[in-house]
């Protein structure tokens, strides 16, 4: 059967594309092992060549982010300034790793009774990198660079809907110059990660995804002894306290909640809001999130697009019904289109209970959920009444303070005054059902590198 892509916004079919056949993977797999040996019988990584061509990718992605903004747009329905906007950012990570993957990858020296003695970062050979569709360029470029900077192959595993932006990356790297092979697609089904991560060509396994996702390629992984980092789902908390800057906190927070349309591991999703200031937020989040526009992704006018497809669409509202069924209170939005195009509304709920499904499980779109502390431990109490633990956002006039509850919250990244976004100088990733492991910073560059230790004696 064809791997098919499919317009979210108009429900037109815009590609089909045949999988690789059983051949064709196992070509794949010895190819993509040989382009790691033959880099390593190059030398030491990182290698000049290596960085020049991750360089060359940063003009590349600058040179048409438009073009490959417009096919992310196509595929999955990221408003196109979001989309743009997305690209652009791969190209800063390319170019930090260009950059800064030589001093990161120095030996650590370690005074000891030897001669000498260090520790040296050694790549360990194909990885496999199984990537989400809701930023179908940056989770590829933030997992496949600092890799092959530590001297590794990668082969992708892309989300079936946006094949046509996995080959286009893989096109990319050519471009750019890289050995053949460094850089593969794998255009195959879910059903086949169980014999690739078991394949003895490949060394490590990331993924990006949801938690259902993680645990199976995690327990596979496992089962065959490789390492494996996984960025799963998330359900971010927004703190609010009572001496905040409500009307920051607020136009944040809808930002917070709808980029991407919603669709974000680290959106923020539930919005704890201190008892004294939780009239004036609610007023504030609800007007801010009546002025984001929903329409044609293409439209630089467009604030949230469609969803990337119709199962998500209707899981999405499946969890609102549950939520309002629990008890919580609908105060905006909830009611989906019927047109074509996988449209959702901006929803706004508040609950009474941090057990309400929406305040526990993962909402990927455009709903928001609120929720009443009584005071500022007792916010912090119910961010971490959740089994996630990848980012948050918390809101004080006291910085000091902030930084003491910062602490306490039980995630992987937390920012205190602006809406938590990733960044390439710091590591990224989360704990509890979040997952484990780093991405990106030289923390994400060492992921999967041999830590080896040498001693050197007379």
């Amino acid at each position: 059967m064809p791997i098919q892509s499919i317009n979210p916004a108009n429900e037109i079919l815009i590609g089909e594309y045949q999988p690789h056949t059983e051949e064709q993977i196992q070509t794949i797999l010895e190819q993509s092992m040989q382009a790691f040996l033959g880099l390593r019988r190059k030398g030491a990584a990182p290698q000049p060549e290596i960085l020049e061509s991750v360089g060359k990718l940063a003009e590349i992605l600058e040179q048409h982010s438009r073009s490959y903004g417009e096919l992310i747009t196509a595929e999955m329905g990221k408003p196109i300034n979001q989309a743009v906007a997305e690209v652009e950012k791969c190209a800063v990570l390319c170019r930090f790793y260009a950059e800064n993957s030589a001093d990161m990858l120095g030996s650590r020296i370690i005074p000891t009774e030897s001669k000498d003695s260090f520790v040296r970062y050694d790549p360990l050979g194909p990885i496999l990198a199984i990537m989400p569709w809701n930023f179908p360029f940056w989770q590829v470029f933030r997992a496949a660079v600092p890799a092959i900077c530590a001297g590794n192959s990668v082969l992708l595993k892309h989300a079936s809907n946006v094949t046509g932006c996995s080959l286009k990356v893989a096109e990319i790297f050519r471009e750019a110059g890289f050995p053949d092979h460094l850089f593969q697609t794998l255009v195959v089904s879910g059903s086949k990660m169980e014999q690739i991560i078991a394949h003895p060509d490949v060394r490590g396994v990331t993924l990006t995804g949801s938690e259902a996702a993680g645990r199976a390629v995690a327990a596979l992984a496992g089962q065959n002894l490789k390492k494996c980092v996984l960025e799963l789902g998330g359900s971010d908390p927004f703190i609010v306290l009572k001496d905040a800057n409500i009307d920051k906190a607020a136009a944040a927070a809808a930002q917070a909640r709808c980029i991407n349309s919603g669709q974000s591991c680290i959106a923020a999703k539930r919005f704890i809001v201190e008892k004294s200031v939780s009239d004036a937020f609610l007023e504030a989040f609800r007007g801010e999130l009546s002025k984001l526009r929903m329409g044609d992704p293409t439209n630089e006018e467009t604030d949230v697009g469609p969803l990337a497809r119709k199962d998500l669409k209707d899981d999405l509202h499946e969890q609102l019904q549950r939520s309002l069924q629990e008890g919580a209170r609908l105060l905006l939005g909830g009611e989906p289109g019927r047109g074509p195009g996988f449209y959702y509304p901006v929803t706004l709920i508040q609950s009474d209970s941090i057990y309400n499904h929406a305040l526990q499980e993962e909402t990927f779109g455009p709903l928001a959920a609120v929720i009443v502390a009584e005071d500022e431990n007792t916010a912090v109490e119910l961010a971490n009444q959740s089994r996630f633990g990848l980012g948050g956002s918390l809101w004080t006039s006291d910085l000091e303070k902030g930084a003491s509850l910062a602490r306490l919250v039980e995630t992987g990244s937390i920012t205190i005054n602006d809406l938590l976004r990733s960044d390439v100088r710091m590591p990224f990733g989360g704990i509890k059902d979040s997952g484990f492991g780093r991405e990106m910073s030289r923390e994400g560059l060492l992921e999967f590198v041999n830590q080896k230790s040498v001693r050197i004696n007379p």
